[in-house]
């Protein structure tokens, strides 16, 4: 399809930056404050056995979780492949947003385990067609690209996580303390408002930034030599299933065996796109250097989003069982704990985000590479304050006694910093460095990093049952031991990775 020419956007800026940016910035937050809000009371609503939940079992309840929060960051693949090829982001990002709000709606309706699955899937559904999309238009706005332009992620990822505080603050109230049911429905209200912001203001200031599809490439050869590797590819990828589950290796009909099946889903996927992109996109040396860097981003953003994502699955579990929650008196709802990361973020993302400008200014050298490595060395001196806290809560099974909430708390302060280093960074760093024609389905691949991080979180927690519990330790150490190893060795990498970047910062 043509690209057509694109229009002028209202130069009007707020803060030195585009005003586009904030009607971004506030669409972002309330879609985020449905999902984040949701996401925390959802495994306590599996699991509740007395209070009109689910009543799964450990085991059960986390694969879901698992296979939820997994699904939401994969279908933004074929969420950016709809924009780049169909709709533009602008009306995929409108669409998505209906579709989730559907889908909240379907949640907040007591009824059947089929009802509220199929309200499950909507949301994901949506969310896949909105996420990728919202974050590629935030670089649209920013061509010259550079420090501001990481400046602006950073900003956007504040709107992010006021969302994701309110939403967590809310909801999980209304979840724990009023009725499940009560918490997916505010969820709901908080997309009404993001699809309204979008609606009025997006015209005005985003012009036709995300409107103009990307030209197909001029070697049809090319391109059909690709779609044909692709159908041979996902046809293969049917058959290694199919072979998984009749040899007994994976069991489909399970909640676990089905989010087994999804990692490997997950992982050929994407292993699969790289290949796609590299061997028939019609790329230059350059962009296919550039591309095996974003590999290696994703690598990272797995590794990174599988310990920081248990922050809804095994930190909430530990937080819901084995920490004082009581403040004068009042019990706290477990699931605020969750509200530290949003919290952390608002007070250092201004930081950080001067912090790039500083360096920059000064000519000082701190590639994306090192900073994506930093992210994740916090991360596993994180889950090094969580080792002590379990081996605390061990110790304290005998009397009764609780952990201190200081533990999960310096906890979540480590994880904040590593994501305030890897996130914002990762999602600019996709932005500049795709290729044009690819820019919101490589988007998309960064959230399938996000989704792979989310099932492997759901998958350990399911080991993190009231039988296991003298496991915990070693399970927080292992990953405090992978997330350091992995980061060390991508610091080491940081210089020759610098070089295939091809002078993008």
């Amino acid at each position: 399809m043509e690209a057509t020419a694109t229009k002028t956007v209202p130069s009007a800026t707020l803060f030195g930056h585009p005003v586009g940016l904030f009607v971004l910035f506030f669409t972002e937050m309330w879609e985020r404050f449905s999902y984040y809000g949701m996401r925390a009371i959802l495994l306590l609503f599996l699991l509740d056995k007395v209070g009109g939940g689910m009543g799964l079992n450990e085991s059960e309840g986390a694969a879901i979780y698992g296979i939820y929060t997994a699904s939401v960051y994969l279908l933004s693949l074929p969420g950016g492949w709809i924009a780049d090829n169909l709709l533009g982001q602008q009306k995929s990002i409108w669409y998505g947003g209906i579709i989730i709000m559907l889908g909240h709606i379907i949640l907040a309706i007591p009824g059947s385990e089929a009802l509220f699955f199929g309200g499950l899937c909507t949301v994901a559904i949506g969310t896949g067609l909105l996420k990728p999309n919202i974050s590629s238009i935030v670089g649209e706005l920013y061509p010259e690209g550079g420090a501001r332009k990481d400046s602006a992620f950073s900003i956007f990822y504040m709107g992010i996580n006021i969302g994701s505080l309110l939403g967590i603050s809310i909801v999980g109230y209304l979840g724990q303390k009023v009725g499940w049911h009560y918490g997916f429905g505010a969820a709901a209200v908080a997309m009404f408002l993001g699809l309204t912001t979008f609606k009025i203001f997006s015209k005005r200031y985003l012009g036709d930034h995300g409107n103009v599809i990307a030209q197909a490439p001029a070697d049809a050869a090319a391109t059909t030599g690709g779609n044909r590797s692709m159908l041979i590819f996902l046809a293969a990828l049917v058959l290694l299933l199919a072979g998984l589950q009749l040899t007994g290796v994976i069991d489909m009909t399970t909640a676990q065996g089905l989010a087994q099946a999804m990692g490997t889903i997950i992982s050929l996927v994407a292993i699969g796109y790289f290949a796609y992109i590299l061997l028939g996109g019609g790329l230059t040396t350059v962009e296919k250097k550039r591309v095996v860097v974003l590999f290696a981003f994703f690598l990272a953003a797995a590794m990174f989003w599988a310990g920081f994502e248990q922050q809804g699955s095994s930190l909430q579990l530990f937080s819901d069982r084995y920490t004082d929650l009581n403040i004068l008196g009042w019990q706290m709802p477990s699931s605020w704990f969750q509200n530290f990361n949003p919290a952390f973020i608002l007070i250092f993302s201004p930081v950080l985000a001067s912090l790039w400008v500083f360096i920059d200014k000064r000519k000082i050298s701190y590639p994306a590479p090192a900073k994506l490595a930093t992210g994740l060395l916090l991360l596993g001196s994180g889950y090094l304050f969580m080792v002590v806290a379990s081996n605390q809560a061990l110790a304290g099974q005998a009397t009764g006694t609780l952990v201190s909430p200081l533990f999960l708390t310096f906890t979540y302060l480590f994880h904040t910093l590593g994501e305030l280093f890897l996130s914002p960074v990762g999602l600019s760093a996709f932005s500049k460095l795709a290729p044009k024609r690819y820019t919101s389905q490589l988007m998309g691949i960064w959230f399938v990093g996000a989704s792979l991080g989310n099932l492997i979180a759901g998958l350990f927690a399911g080991g993190f049952d009231e039988e296991n519990v003298q496991q915990m330790p070693a399970m927080f150490q292992s990953v405090a031991m992978f997330s350091l190893g992995f980061g060390l060795l991508l610091l080491l990498l940081s210089k020759p990775m610098k070089k295939w970047m091809g002078g993008i910062e």
